[in-house]
């Protein structure tokens, strides 16, 4: 089907004789476009017609497993074929490192040199999909104007015929995709002559032909020689599959990068137990050619000059890349991105120091840094203006990578770093670009000189790529982090006021799984001679909750000090709870002190009992009279106890979150509670408070926040 973007359902184009086009459509438009501007292969895209989707139609001079990962791609997919129809252009790439740079993830998969044009087919109202061809990595770095007024002319014919078959309502029928290597399975042994065979025949090295699938056309008496398998068992098989010692993806690959960038590639390998054979690929747009040869005296000449301990390649893999891909998305602050980097990629790439660097107001800053041994070089990056002629800036500003092999081409274009060497002696600055944006650089150092073949440079771009994404994540975190904890700080009190005959202490945690802000809240009022002790706990673990919490606070604050008795202030607070309308609950408990007459007037608002340690070290659980819930009855009445409160009396006062917890039993979690307190009641206060919130640290975190309030009555 053909899409189109205002919604309207459109059938695909018919090949009749309506749309003056010869059959099939789309496979003569492809291979008329790609014989123009010498392109060695393609790909036709139709929108889907009911999603914004695009879907493969016809692929030409490669096979399909090529794009297999793009066969259908969805229109916001950062990919060329997307771009072109979401932003109706022309998209260009003109190499290996644009691809690194514009689409890491393309590069990753398929990391080999050519170039790429991708182009809407649309008219003026209409997109009816897109296509794309390349080069070899030959191609010059710019699109010519030539290549370009015929890609752009064989677009738009297209879709020219597709509107015209549109308006006659017949599909277009399926089209086989265009690979014109002839199969020479039937000439097994031949080469058109019988002199030719005869020739390849006396070569003293083996032959081999594979079509553009990589399948086996011919193969000489010495290519099967060589490779240990009779000629009839190789023909229309896959090389690397239908001997066993080439089955590794590593040889595969060299067969993609030679198709796909036309240019010859080589790979020496082990055939058991120890010939060593060389395979040399020589492609065209029907297939490749391939030389074999022995290679033992090559294989012992490197070994014989490898310094001892040379270590092997360190380029990432792709298992690497995926590895790395998910710890990122599990990395939650900044540090663990850096820690990240240092532990997992540097190992990885070789690199033996980093430093992550990030923008904000115009200047750098440093994230985080690894491996450096005096500090203070790393210090200098720290607000730094964008505008400072560094490789750092450059690579921030720019989004291009920059990579420096040695200390010389470094300070060729960077003289300022003569004066201030870091040690190292190769860089790479890798831009981390996240949604469009730089976020960040990450500069990796190498102990020693260190070369970037075109394949290591894609591969860290991409990986700068997943750097990103995370660093970005982290940054967000870090700040929801900060503006939480400085909103729970603002909301709860800086200290606790002095009180006449009363010493407290107080305690906070909130849950770990959320926001990290809650709705747990504690105060001390000094109230005309005496004082007043408030804890309570506001439904919920987000700013809502955390918001009313200060409402609440500050509510109890104001009827305590103009003199309102407990019962009253919990009856004006749940009225104001329900006239805010937040449809929030909360729980509270409220004590009146009066430590001169050794008593304390409670009232509670359906909040976990307190606990009272007396002089003598037994603890019991208050059972006190109540109301509910703050928020849900405006008629609630709050019964008062009175309690004694002998000098060296402790009252716990806390919220669920110290007691409640999976799996365990809130009689059980009190019990023990008060096990703690009779047993260590006597030190001093701080140090209880401590012992309290430490004594209910989960292995996963806390579900809930945790407030504590202890209040000892002087002797």
């Amino acid at each position: 089907m053909v899409g189109v973007p205002d919604g309207q359902e459109a059938d695909q184009a018919p090949t009749s004789s309506r749309t003056r086009v010869g059959r099939p459509l789309l496979s003569l438009a492809l291979a008329s476009m790609m014989d123009e501007v010498h392109a060695h292969s393609g790909a036709v895209y139709l929108m889907a017609a009911e999603e914004p989707v695009l879907e493969m139609a016809v692929m030409a001079g490669l096979p399909r497993a090529f794009s297999a990962p793009w066969e259908r791609v969805g229109l916001s997919a950062p990919v060329p074929v997307a771009d072109a129809v979401r932003e109706r252009r022309l998209v260009w790439v003109g190499g290996e490192e644009d691809m690194a740079r514009l689409y890491p993830r393309i590069s990753v998969v398929l990391p080999y040199p050519f170039a790429l044009a991708a182009l809407p087919v649309a008219t003026a109202s209409t997109a009816y999909g897109a296509i794309f061809v390349t080069w070899p990595g030959s191609h010059p770095p710019d699109l010519s104007e030539r290549e370009r007024t015929h890609l752009t002319a064989a677009c738009d014919r297209l879709a020219a015929r597709l509107a015209r078959a549109l308006q006659d309502s017949v599909p277009l029928l399926p089209e086989p995709d265009l690979l014109s290597a002839p199969s020479l399975a039937g000439a097994a042994g031949t080469l058109g002559t019988v002199e030719s065979a005869r020739m390849v025949a006396r070569l003293p090295y083996g032959l081999c032909s594979l079509d553009l699938h990589g399948r086996i056309c011919f193969a000489n008496a010495a290519a099967a020689e060589l490779i240990g398998a009779p000629v009839s068992q190789l023909l229309g098989t896959l090389l690397w599959a239908s001997v066993p010692w080439l089955n590794d993806p590593v040889y595969e690959d060299r067969y993609r990068a030679a198709l796909l960038s036309q240019q010859s590639t080589s790979f020496v390998a082990l055939r058991p137990p120890g010939d060593w054979l060389s395979f040399r690929l020589y492609p065209s747009t029907n297939g490749l050619s391939v030389r074999i040869s022995r290679a033992r005296a090559v294989a012992e000449m490197n070994r014989a000059h490898r310094p001892t301990g040379e270590a092997p390649s360190r380029l990432v893999t792709m298992s690497q890349l995926l590895n790395l891909a998910g710890a990122l998305t599990e990395a939650v602050g900044v540090q663990d991105v850096v820690q990240l980097v240092a532990d997992q990629i540097a190992p990885a790439v070789g690199s033996q120091a980093l430093v992550v660097l990030g923008s904000r107001a115009g200047r750098l800053h440093v994230l985080g840094h690894h491996g450096y041994p005096d500090a203070r070089f790393v210090e200098q990056f720290d607000g730094l203006p964008l505008t400072e002629r560094t490789p750092g800036t450059h690579a921030l500003t720019t989004g291009v990578p920059a990579f420096f092999e040695d200390r010389q081409q470094l300070e060729r274009l960077y003289p300022v770093r003569e004066a201030t060497p870091d040690g190292f002696a190769a860089w790479a600055y890798l831009p981390l670009i996240a949604s469009g944006r730089p976020v960040g650089t990450v500069l990796l150092a190498y102990a020693e000189p260190h070369a970037f073949p075109a394949d290591e440079r894609a591969v860290l771009t991409s990986v700068g790529g997943l750097i990103a994404q995370a660093l970005e994540r982290a940054v967000l975190y870090d700040a929801k982090h900060h503006l939480a904890h400085g909103l729970q700080a603002a909301l709860l009190p800086h200290s606790l006021p002095p009180l006449p005959g009363i010493e407290a202490a107080a305690r906070y945690l909130p849950a770990t799984q959320g926001m990290d802000i809650g709705g747990d809240f504690y105060d001390l009022v000094p109230a005309q001679g005496e004082a007043a002790a408030v804890i309570g706990d506001v439904q919920g673990h987000n700013v809502t909750a955390a918001g009313l919490m200060g409402q609440i606070r500050t509510a109890v604050r104001a009827y305590t000090t103009v003199g309102q008795p407990p019962e009253e202030v919990m009856r004006s607070t749940n009225r104001l709870l329900i006239d805010l309308g937040a449809d929030l609950f909360a729980s509270c408990l409220y004590l009146r002190l009066d430590p001169a007459h050794g008593r304390a007037v409670m009232a509670r608002a359906g909040h976990p009992p307190p606990l009272l340690r007396r002089p003598d070290g037994k603890v019991r659980v208050l059972d006190l009279a109540g109301g509910p819930l703050l928020g849900i009855d405006g008629a609630a009445v709050y019964q008062t106890t009175e309690v004694d409160l002998a000098p060296g009396s402790v009252l716990a006062l806390y919220t669920d979150g110290l007691i409640e917890s999976p799996g365990t039993d809130i009689e059980d979690a009190l019990a023990d509670l008060g096990t703690l307190l009779a047993e260590a009641g006597d030190v001093p206060l701080d140090e209880l408070a401590d012992r309290l919130v430490e004594s209910r640290a989960l292995p996963r975190g806390r579900l809930d926040d945790v407030a504590v309030l202890l209040l000892r009555a002087e002797q």
